[in-house]
């Protein structure tokens, strides 16, 4: 890992000199060409820092700061500008042209205060919402947390990753038959990383600039399915196994790919100390991608994911809680219990507590008898931690004489169950078709030479 945090390191730095370069350059341009036009109706330009009202994409009007601008020449040279919504994840900036932005108002308008514009309790003025209500609320609206409600290492960490990752230069996506935008930054190459729109193949994963390149390409791809082995099918649902070492270039442009959906991810070019693990679909063109995650071959924490996406379009229909299950399968062959690597994001935080909550509920309605937090460990393959801090969240857990016990009965079992949070995830783990036998130490170290 201290590779990576190198390759990390480096990559910060060029980040940095690109978007310093890119500012300066930008600054030039809007001297030179920027004028009145019959489009904006005056001579007000938006101001980087500056904070406007702007539209969004659903036709809300926000409060949004100006990041950086930019000329879309895939447009026609249309002048953009770069926003940040405040008080939103930042996987909803966004690039917007000036019709967007009301620019006249700027100067008049009210200040909007960030409860006005986050909640939506405004109808209920006297209600009061608990610490888990509103932790609740944010992870589910993507409120971000202010640098006052972390710790202050936390804190400085975040803000040196903000201004690494500031803007996202790339915005949409074409992969097979989708069109998608994207959440956040990405260090492709700088030729491509300043593209607004990047075509990539869906079966080996190349990226390119121009649509012409990419049909091209994908007459020519013989790539139908991920490298690496297939260790699980069932119906259309199949999962390959692919070695950061021996597909390197695969691994790193997956890595790339997902960044532009992951906020906190550091990992793009020091694959070769991690498995992959590739979700698809498969029909009669090939195997399609829908979501991986990565595991470390030797993690010294026990982390038994450290990473996991599942495409945008892919997502809300349970392939994101598949493959949380399957690491956890893969667990338990290994005979560890396991944890996702930290910090995960927003959704991989609500996916994560969904998953170990229907778990342990299932295992709580039909087990007579009493059980233990370990017990229940050993049973998961989900680590203790993860355990108690899940059941305090369901009040199913009390402190008592220096440990935690389970304290839960039928009724309350079952009222969770019925709950749509908590509900069956939509597809299941069939053991009976995974093909896998966890690799001896002694593999482990061979393929790390």
């Amino acid at each position: 890992m201290a590779d990576a945090e190198q390759t990390g390191s480096v990559v910060r730095e060029n980040v940095q000199e690109m978007n310093q370069a890119l500012a300066v350059k930008v600054q030039v341009n809007l001297q030179k060409d920027l004028k009145p036009t019959e489009e904006n109706g005056n001579d007000h330009i938006p101001e980087i820092s500056e904070t406007y009202s702007v539209r969004r994409s659903d036709g809300t009007w926000h409060d949004a700061e100006v990041i950086q601008t930019r000329r879309n020449e895939h447009e026609g040279g249309r002048m953009e500008f770069y926003v940040h919504y405040k008080g939103f994840n930042r996987r909803l900036d966004e690039w917007v042209d000036l019709c967007r932005i009301d620019v006249q108002s700027h100067s008049s308008r009210k200040k909007r205060t960030a409860e006005e514009t986050l909640y939506d309790f405004a109808d209920q003025p006297d209600r009061k919402i608990t610490r888990n209500q509103k932790r609740r609320h944010d992870e589910i609206n993507h409120v971000q947390k202010t640098y006052a409600e972390m710790d202050p290492t936390t804190a400085a960490l975040e803000k040196e990753h903000e201004a690494i990752t500031k803007v996202k230069y790339v915005d949409k996506v074409q992969i097979g038959k989708y069109e998608i935008d994207a959440w956040y930054f990405s260090p492709f190459p700088e030729d491509y990383g300043k593209c607004p729109r990047l075509y990539i193949c869906e079966f080996c994963l190349k990226y390119m600039k121009y649509e012409k390149t990419y049909r091209h390409h994908m007459g020519e791809c013989t790539f139908r399915q991920p490298p690496g082995k297939e260790i699980y099918r069932k119906g259309t649902i199949s999962v390959y196994e692919v070695d950061g070492r021996g597909d390197k270039i695969y691994c790193q442009n997956l890595c790339l790919l997902a960044k532009l959906f992951l906020d906190h991810k550091t990992l793009y070019f020091d694959v070769e100390p991690f498995m992959f693990y590739i979700l698809t679909e498969v029909d009669k063109q090939g195997a399609h991608l829908v979501g991986y995650f990565s595991k470390e071959k030797e993690s010294p924490d026990g982390n038994n994911l450290a990473c996991i996406m599942t495409v945008p379009p892919f997502q809300r229909k349970g392939y994101g809680k598949f493959l949380i299950a399957f690491s956890y399968e893969l667990s338990k062959l290994e005979h560890r219990v396991g944890s996702p690597e930290k910090p995960l994001s927003d959704l991989g935080k609500l996916s994560y507590r969904s998953y170990w909550s229907w778990v342990l509920l299932e295992i709580l309605r039909d087990f007579k008898g009493t059980l233990s937090i370990k017990d229940l460990s050993q049973m998961t393959s989900i680590t203790e931690n993860d355990i108690i801090s899940t059941l305090q969240s369901m009040n199913m857990v009390k402190y008592w004489k220096g440990q935690h016990v389970i304290c839960v009965t039928a009724k309350l079992v079952e009222e969770h169950l019925k709950s749509a949070q908590y509900r069956r995830p939509p597809i299941m783990v069939d053991t009976s078709c995974l093909r896998w036998a966890a690799p001896k130490k002694k593999d482990l170290k061979i393929s790390k030479k």
